[in-house]
Parts: C-alpha cells; structure tokens; sequence
C-alpha cells in the first residue's frame, strides 16, 4: 500500500551503490598490510553499516585497541583511494531517485561511512544532486543509535511519522525502529532476507525500482 511521505533517507553501501565486494576486498587488504590473518567475506559482510571503528572491534575482538586504531586508519586510506571504484548505483536506483524528486519529497543519505569517503563516494556516484542532507558515522553515533536520523529530522524540521528509512542491513531497520520511524528493507545488500526479517521491516523490496509502489506524492506538498 502507497503511503505519503515528506522525506526518505537512504543508506548508501549496498542500498544505493554496488560496493559490497569493494568493501571485502578494502577491509581484507587493511588486516593484511598489518600482517594480520585478514577475516572471511561472512563476517566482513555483516558488519557493514556499523562505524569503521566498532566494526573493526567486532571483526577482531581479541586485538588490542591500538591495533584495532590501526587497522581502521588503514583502511579508511586504502578505501578513499578506491572510492572511485565503488561508487556504481544499482541499476534503478537514478531512476527511483527523479521519481521522488518528482514527488517534491526530501532525500537523505545516514551512512556508516566516514565524511570523507562519502564525499568522494557521492562525487564519484554522479548522485550528490539529489540530497538535501547526509550524515555520516563520523559525525554522530553508529547505527543502530538513531541520533543521526534524529539530527536529519532536526534539520529539515520534519515529524518522525512523515519520513522512511531504507536500507539493506539490520543497523538500518533497527535504527529506524529506534526512533518509531518507518523502514524499507532492500535484499540485494550485505544483509539476507532472512536477516531482515527478523527486524520487521514495514515493508521488504527486491529491486530499488519498488521503492515507486509504495511512496507516492504528498497531496500537502
């Protein structure tokens, strides 16, 4: 069922942009370059959307909490001169994003990146034009703390009722369910369908091009 909406906020890896092999691949060269054993795609997977340094905290409990530092410095370095390489939307998401420009709605992005990856991210996208406002990891507490959607809010003076997240992990439903906002959850990301169901999502999606269905333009606008 279409509802109205006045705004959507959208995470980025994984939701928006095909980054999730990037993210693999940029996190296993960081453990390695410290002659660390580096961990498998499973469980690099599962802690995206989480802010670099609780990520790495939970990637690798034993480590002390100066190599942890380490490891996320390096790979926050080794990430941002790959940017360019893992900033490709999905297939629909351009499209998805005029169409709700066309509603006249506000579009956000709270992410677990770090400003300056999602700067370069957004640069490299082609998609920046479109948001009003983001908000990254570095600037506030990690989802699945809601500050950062409250802080969206705050800013563009909107009630919790009348915006939606989506997102592709459990941080992203259980941040919004935090805060009594509603959700969308997309199973093309890091996260599986079964994982997302466990978060009750208002609503589940396949394909970014569903998002049409279900928000429509408010009469009010």
């Amino acid at each position: 069922m279409s509802k109205y909406y006045e705004l959507v906020i959208f995470d980025w890896d994984g939701t928006l942009v095909d980054s999730q092999a990037q993210i693999v691949q940029c996190m296993r060269e960081a453990f390695m370059s410290l002659d660390l054993e580096p961990p498998n795609e499973s469980a690099i997977r599962h802690i995206v959307g989480l802010s670099l340094d609780i990520a790495v905290a939970r990637l690798m409990p034993d480590l002390d909490k100066t190599m942890q530092i380490a490891v996320a410095n390096v790979y926050r370095d080794i990430a941002f001169a790959h940017s360019n390489h893992s900033s490709f939307p999905f297939y629909g998401v351009k499209i998805s994003l005029k169409y709700l420009r066309q509603c006249s709605l506000y579009l956000a992005i709270a992410t677990g990146k770090g400003r300056r990856g999602l700067d370069a991210a957004l640069k490299g996208s082609g998609l920046s034009s479109f948001f009003d406002i983001t908000r990254c990891a570095d600037e506030t507490l990690s989802k699945p703390d809601p500050m950062m959607l409250e802080e969206i809010l705050a800013d563009l003076d909107i009630n919790v009722e009348k915006a939606i997240m989506v997102g592709d992990t459990s941080y992203d439903i259980e941040m919004a369910k935090n805060i009594g906002m509603d959700s969308i959850a997309v199973t093309y990301g890091m996260h599986d369908e079964v994982q997302l169901n466990l978060c009750q999502p208002n609503y589940l999606i396949h394909d970014i091009t569903e998002i049409q269905n279900l928000i429509i333009r408010n009469p009010h606008v």
